[in-house]
């Protein structure tokens, strides 16, 4: 008798997991296509997909960041060592608000039910850092010639470029990168303030040993 209880919670479990996951799919946003980004200060991978959701609502305004370095036009000697991008941000004073913008994306609420049918099952082993709430940017450096970005996400007003990175940008000598930030406010990794972007990316010219 307890076999056949068992089964039968399994199959309904089955059932209901299945007739849910239309509805997962619906509310999961699609990982880009050109992977995560580097990650810097507090960002997370949830703060990222969050960004990524909402990057076609990007638009240019006074709360845009201001990008102080690289400045336009600005020319890197590829032998020099890697530089540290900075830039300052009307954002980065927020206080958290009390009234939900319309641009938040709650992305939780409707994977609940198959969230806890799913821990049934097969308890989550998976552990996930504490939801991000703060103002947030999200750099992409377009290199000729690479189909994806050089990406970093970070919670910093700076970025010193890795050593990887600086060569994917070396590797462009004599030709021009373009540097993007868009920028946003993010109460427990959804949109409070944004996303903004800079109404001119910046033209960055790679250039060898003078």
């Amino acid at each position: 008798m307890k076999t056949l209880s068992r089964k039968l919670l399994w199959t309904s479990l089955s059932a209901a997991l299945l007739a849910l996951a239309p509805a997962c799919d619906n509310d999961e946003p699609e990982a880009d296509e050109c992977g995560e980004p580097l990650y810097g200060g507090d960002a997370t991978d949830e703060a990222w997909r969050t960004l990524v959701d909402a990057k076609d609502k990007a638009t240019a305004s006074a709360q845009s960041v201001t990008l102080v370095s690289p400045t336009q036009g600005q020319s890197y000697v590829t032998t020099e060592a890697p530089p540290t991008w900075q830039w300052t941000s009307p954002i980065a004073s927020l206080t958290p608000g009390t009234a939900p913008s319309p641009q938040a994306l709650p992305r939780e609420e409707g994977r609940s039910v198959l969230a806890w049918l799913g821990n049934l099952i097969l308890p989550s082993a998976e552990a996930h850092l504490p939801p991000f709430t703060g103002d947030i940017y999200w750099v992409q450096v377009t290199v000729p010639g690479r189909t994806c970005p050089v990406e970093m996400l970070t919670s910093n007003l700076q970025w010193t470029l890795d050593a990887a990175t600086w060569d994917t940008l070396r590797g462009a000598m004599g030709q021009d990168v373009s540097v993007q930030v868009t920028s946003a406010y993010l109460v427990e990794n959804r949109l409070r303030e944004g996303p903004y972007k800079l109404a001119t990316p910046h033209t960055v010219h790679m250039v060898g040993a003078r």
